[in-house]
């Protein structure tokens, strides 16, 4: 639809939002997972940030847990979406644990990259937040090459051994345009600063910040659906913000929508984070639409056709039966 068509009181929801094709396999993962083994499921961390994908899984008979050493000797444990470092998979194997690795492939590539990096003894400058499970196993692919860059106060401590031999990777949920800049305040004190080979920020996240910088020009309120811990929808709001929006929400779901955010608005944004089910965005048009705001737009920036196929070690026993 036309999102330039001045109306009355508009929502305009971003497309695309919602699950990514790395959320949509690790959720799909642990549903196999139960079908196929049966209840109990252990998954290590939260298989993606949101909370009401979580008690969906927890009622279908997954556990989660923080660490390997809480599943017990011999059990089945997936590894969430946002990876692990090769400790866990130690960790793992030497509790004789079964292990369904989960992680996105586009977060396996930036590992792979740090390995390859570090075996050609370069400096690798993760930029990325800090504690975030992420930047953790990617970290840990490496310990001894990486450090930490968070943000454009982390570019100022960085030091390096040889500044011909350093490379930026980066968390793949960070704002495109923060990470922009963060590399080129490196780049300032390290002019050959090294770029990874392909850009490391996912498709999802880079797509979503696109869609959302398009309809929070036109909106005063953008409603951001999205759990606290996850970063991709957190930046999302900032980037609302940033784009013309006077206002920006991160909600769990419709309870959390206020009805005095509303006042004086005249057209609301609405998008959702890349690990956030399409039922919940709904909840949300459903209760704006109670509050007079019942003409919804779409804004298409761009389509999405990803997938990705379900872990090797889970295909083989789905074909085994």
């Amino acid at each position: 639809m036309d999102a330039q068509t001045p109306t009355t009181r508009r929502v305009l929801v971003a497309k695309p939002r919602g699950y990514c094709a790395g959320v949509d396999r690790a959720v799909e993962t642990v549903e196999k997972a139960l079908e196929r083994y049966g209840a109990p499921i252990y998954v290590r961390k939260q298989i993606v940030h949101n909370t009401h994908v979580v008690k969906t899984l927890e009622a279908k008979g997954a556990i989660f847990v923080e660490e390997t050493e809480a599943v017990p000797e011999g059990a089945i444990v997936v590894f969430s979406a946002h990876g692990v470092a090769p400790s866990v998979h130690e960790e793992a194997a030497a509790r004789r644990l079964k292990t369904i690795d989960a992680t996105c492939p586009l977060v396996t590539k930036v590992h792979n990259e740090a390995k390859r990096f570090a075996a050609k003894d370069y400096d690798i400058l993760l930029i990325g937040h800090d504690g975030h499970e992420e930047v953790e196993g990617t970290a840990g692919e490496a310990p001894d090459h990486i450090q930490l860059v968070d943000g454009f106060d982390g570019v100022t401590g960085v030091t390096v051994r040889d500044p011909e031999k350093v490379v930026w990777l980066s968390q793949t949920t960070l704002s495109v345009d923060e990470t922009t800049e963060t590399v080129a305040r490196l780049r300032e004190r390290f002019p050959n600063l090294i770029d990874p080979p392909s850009d490391d920020i996912c498709y999802a996240t880079s797509n979503r910040q696109a869609a959302v910088k398009q309809i929070a020009a036109e909106s005063e309120l953008v409603v951001v659906v999205g759990s606290a811990n996850s970063s991709n929808s957190k930046r999302l709001v900032e980037v609302a913000k940033d784009y013309g929006a006077e206002a920006a929400y991160l909600v769990d779901d419709a309870s959390f929508v206020r009805e005095e955010w509303l006042e004086g608005v005249t057209t609301v944004g609405v998008t959702s984070g890349a690990s956030v089910p399409e039922e919940l965005v709904e909840g949300v048009l459903a209760k704006l639409a109670t509050l007079g705001f019942a003409d919804v737009q779409e804004v298409e920036t761009v389509k999405e056709s990803m997938r990705f196929a379900l872990p090797h070690e889970l295909r083989r026993d789905l074909r085994a039966g």
